[in-house]
């Protein structure tokens, strides 16, 4: 019965207008991934298959009304329209092969996905065409000229265009686009817990700072070499402008950065208010530590917006650098009694945390203890 059903189906091809329409769409949405599948084996668009463009679950493959009377989408629609690019891709549904794409249609596609910050999905159309090298480097090249001009906007811009256009042809099974993994990378820069202060990242020297700092952000250390040989002043400009735009809700973090650190300084003036009331306690800072109670805990949860039940150190870092990725520059490991945990640390003669909204706070921890926790020190 099954057999004789099947039997009865029958090709049923789509509208060409429909099917002009959706790789337009594709185009102008910079998506790569709907783009390959209105031409792969399966796709509604092909003449003999029993679906059509039409079918209600394939009506995100379709662009809205407002859509088409964009700039954009006439534009594309009528490059797909066109004589010559029309009798390809009538050709490339038709064949019985892995298809050949339209190139000037696949570039214009990744030149949307940059203008939308689809990176990977540029990546994709660039490395299909053999031109994302060379694409990548005009980028890297504007990077450094709008550095010398001492525009931060347009140098971080263009740098961390170039850097989401990279390519791992090491990946398995097939090359695939390159992406930070900031929670890894945050994992590896916190992996051994700081002996003295100078092993705390937020502590270190302004120069020594700012070259991890903007190696951590970027990805690779390369062109952080390049960047880091520009005056401080140049620098600093890059690195804050590199941290917004990495983190367009940084903003937001800074808030939950300076309630997380009120909180850490208030335990640390309270703990040596204890120690300095009673000798003997110097000795015992465990059962201090268990007097306090759970407060070390709503640190990390107050950097990172809220709890992980029974949340480890790296758990709540990964977290926060996969949100906030320059976050993980100013936090440190830290134990109390069982309990180890991320907190904020900052240099106060950091030139960098002014333009990123954190000076403030800096100012706050650098503030001296109550009197009686001054003896204590």
């Amino acid at each position: 019965m099954a057999r004789r059903r099947a039997k009865n189906l029958q090709p049923t091809p789509s509208d060409p207008s429909v099917i002009a329409e959706a790789i337009a769409k594709a185009v102008v949405d910079g998506d790569v991934v709907n783009f390959r599948q209105i031409f792969g084996g399966l796709s509604p668009a092909r003449p003999d298959t029993v679906e059509t463009l039409a079918d209600p679950k394939y009506s995100y493959l379709l662009p809205s009304s407002t859509q088409k009377q964009t700039p954009d989408f006439q534009t594309a629609l009528r490059a797909v329209r066109s004589p010559d690019t029309w009798k390809h891709i009538e050709g490339e549904l038709a064949a019985k092969r892995p298809p050949q794409l339209p190139s000037e249609l696949l570039l214009s596609l990744g030149d949307h996905a940059v203008a939308q910050g689809k990176y990977t999905s540029a990546a994709q159309a660039y490395e299909v065409l053999r031109v994302r090298k060379d694409i990548q480097s005009r980028f890297f090249e504007a990077g450094r000229a709008a550095l010398g001009e001492r525009d931060a906007t347009r140098s971080v811009a263009a740098y961390l265009i170039g850097l989401g256009l990279g390519y791992d042809y090491a990946a398995f099974p097939e090359p695939m686009p390159m992406v930070p993994e900031f929670p890894r990378r945050a994992l590896i820069l916190h992996a051994e817990a700081p002996r003295r202060p100078e092993d705390v990242i937020p502590f270190r020297e302004p120069e020594v700072f700012l070259r991890l700092a903007i190696e951590y952000l970027l990805g690779e250390p390369d062109h952080a070499d390049e960047i880091c040989e520009a005056p401080m002043e140049t620098r600093v400009a890059f690195f804050a402008e590199l941290v917004r735009q990495r983190d367009p809700e940084w903003d937001a973090f800074v808030k939950r950065f300076a309630e997380a650190a009120a909180l850490e300084k208030e335990w640390n003036d309270r703990l040596r208010e204890m120690m300095a009331g009673d000798q003997n306690l110097r000795m015992y800072s465990q059962d201090i530590a268990e007097q306090l109670g759970e407060d070390p805990r709503r640190v990390p949860e107050i950097l990172l917006g809220r709890a992980i039940p029974n949340g480890e150190w790296w758990q709540y870092l990964k977290e926060l650098a996969y949100q906030h990725p320059p976050a993980a520059l100013f936090v440190s490991r830290r134990m109390l009694g069982r309990v180890e945990f991320i907190a904020p640390r900052l240099r106060l003669d950091n030139p960098a945390l002014a333009p990123i909204g954190l000076d403030a706070t800096a100012r706050l921890l650098a503030e001296k203890p109550p009197a009686a926790a001054s003896t204590a020190q």
